[in-house]
């Protein structure tokens, strides 16, 4: 692994998904993740928090938000969007609990690509202020600000395509 993809900070998180009643003859319940809770609770997971009516909330496991210097650009737009978020992305098991923690990430576009794989679960919840300013702290020390410099292209040589050979023909 190069030293550019190993990521400079790791967030301990616990994560929370909830299950609800589906009005559905194909599936009995609906899952989504939830919430995340800034740091590792010491209860095991898939433990159910609470239950109000049809709806139940399970503490799903842990997991870490890996920051990346290379990244600041995105976590800097996430932080400033209004509505800070965090992708949670669970993937499907055939067994008991019905999912594992995929990722959990602050890079928007990150969790836009765990949406290709389309039995995953994908949810944008809300960033813990606690987490928003341990990111914030992150970009303000390494982001770096990138110039962007338009390319200007080769002007066309127009006699070019007057020696070009055509199609089939050869040196003789």
């Amino acid at each position: 692994m190069s030293p550019a993809a190993t990521p400079l900070l790791r967030i301990p998180v616990g994560v929370v998904v909830e299950r609800s009643k589906a009005a559905s003859q194909w599936v009995d319940y609906i899952w989504r993740p939830a919430a995340v809770l800034h740091g590792q609770p010491e209860v095991e997971p898939w433990t159910p928090m609470r239950k109000q009516g049809e709806v139940t909330t399970f503490y799903a496991g842990t997991a870490d938000i890996e920051l990346y210097r290379s990244e600041t650009t995105y976590y800097r737009d996430n932080l400033a969007s209004g509505a800070p978020g965090l992708w949670v992305g669970l993937a499907p098991t055939d067994a008991e609990p019905p999912y594992q923690i995929l990722a959990v990430t602050a890079d928007p576009t990150e969790g836009e690509s765990l949406t290709e794989i389309a039995v995953n679960l994908v949810e944008q919840v809300p960033m813990p202020e606690s987490i928003q300013q341990i990111v914030a702290a992150f970009v303000a020390e390494h982001h770096v600000e990138q110039t962007f410099f338009k390319r200007k292209r080769d002007r066309a040589d127009p006699e070019a395509m007057a020696r070009r050979r055509g199609y089939g023909e050869h040196d003789e």
